[in-house]
């Protein structure tokens, strides 16, 4: 019988997700993996080529689907507190992605941060989506494309990174949903780039 290779690595990427978000690089171990993917840890080192490299695996694997769920497009860059509000969405759903990025910051040198001259590309897509939305005049340029991109990233996800702030500082909000919290972020990111 044929081994179904393709098969395999993403059952090892998709176990290694959840050891990641809740362990960390450091604290991760390939025995937990292999065990919940079903597969030899063997196969990490073959297919991976070790622990560090599995994390840059699952880093890349779940930047794919971030970029893919919510892209910049031109309408997107016309009205950064829309994606804002989509990017809060996809962490609503995905909690464990801001958790990874976290540890790879925590972690990282400079040279162990996963797939970085490809991130460098796609972010530099994101700005160039912003800088003409600028120069067509369907968005403000007060703010710099590069940096209104980083506060939308860091606003949207800073209420998943730190939800116990979110709890102590919005204790006395009348509803605190996130819904509501998605509306202010919108709203927030509408006021910076009007």
């Amino acid at each position: 019988m044929a081994w179904d290779t393709a098969k395999t690595r993403q059952l090892l990427l998709d176990a290694a997700v959840g050891e990641f978000a809740e362990h960390g690089p450091q604290g991760a171990r390939v025995d937990r993996v292999a065990a919940k993917a079903g597969v030899n840890k063997e196969r990490i080192y073959q297919y991976f080529g070790g622990k560090q490299q599995l994390f840059g695996a699952v880093l890349t694997q779940e930047l794919e689907k971030l970029a893919a769920a919510v892209p910049l497009d031109a309408g997107l860059a016309a009205d950064p507190g829309e994606y804002a509000g989509r990017v809060f969405d996809y962490h609503s759903a995905h909690p464990h992605f801001v958790r990874l990025l976290h540890w790879e910051g925590l972690q990282a040198g400079d040279d162990q941060v996963a797939a970085e001259a490809q991130r460098a590309v796609h972010y530099a897509d994101k700005v160039a989506a912003l800088t003409a939305a600028q120069h067509a005049g369907t968005l403000g340029d007060e703010i710099p494309p590069a940096e209104l991109l980083y506060a939308v990233i860091a606003l949207a996800g800073w209420w998943f990174s730190t939800p116990q702030l979110a709890r102590m500082i919005m204790a006395g909000a009348a509803d605190d949903s996130p819904r509501t919290r998605r509306e202010a972020l919108v709203r927030l990111v509408r006021k910076l780039t009007a």
